[in-house]
């Protein structure tokens, strides 16, 4: 039976000397379907330098009723055990996670190849608003980054060649 997939997807804030470290703000997670499992802001850890509300929409009252990076942390981790983790440069949703998952059962659509060479850069990450308006001819971030788009984006964008893929 093969195993089931999840999309992942985080946003960042920062910390550090002028709030270029990331950290986890926000993490979300839905099934093959785009069916929101798991969608919720995270305390921060550390002082935050930087909102990044550019890009976030993001600002100190989004944290108010925050869950515990910990907490966070320990349900992402039990929603992807044995299953295909889907998302956009999800390298970086792992670090700022803490946590680690077999490459075997990751599926990076801004690594996917086959996606790459459609857009002529194979040696680039394509940005995944970019994939999706290029292979799915729809908008996303119009406004702010949301993770909870994100994910749906890179679940459909799989989907859509996952046939190829595997």
């Amino acid at each position: 039976m093969p195993k089931e997939l999840i999309g992942l997807s985080c946003v960042c804030v920062g910390m550090g000397e002028g709030g270029t470290i990331s950290m986890l703000g926000r993490v979300s997670l839905v099934d093959r379907l785009g069916n929101t499992l798991y969608d919720t802001f995270v305390k921060p850890t550390s002082k935050v330098e930087s909102y990044r509300a550019a890009t976030t929409g993001l600002n100190s009252s989004y944290f108010d009723e925050a869950v515990p990076f910990d907490i966070a942390q320990r349900t992402v981790a039990g929603w992807i055990r044995d299953r295909i983790v889907v998302g956009h440069k999800l390298w970086l949703s792992f670090q700022v996670l803490g946590i680690s998952h077999p490459t075997i059962d990751t599926r990076d659509v801004g690594l996917y190849l086959p996606f790459r060479n459609a857009l002529t850069t194979p040696n680039d990450v394509i940005g995944l608003p970019t994939l999706m308006w290029h292979f799915m001819r729809r908008k996303i971030r119009e406004s702010f980054v949301d993770s909870l788009e994100d994910a749906r984006a890179s679940i459909d964008l799989y989907r859509s060649e996952n046939k190829s893929w595997e």
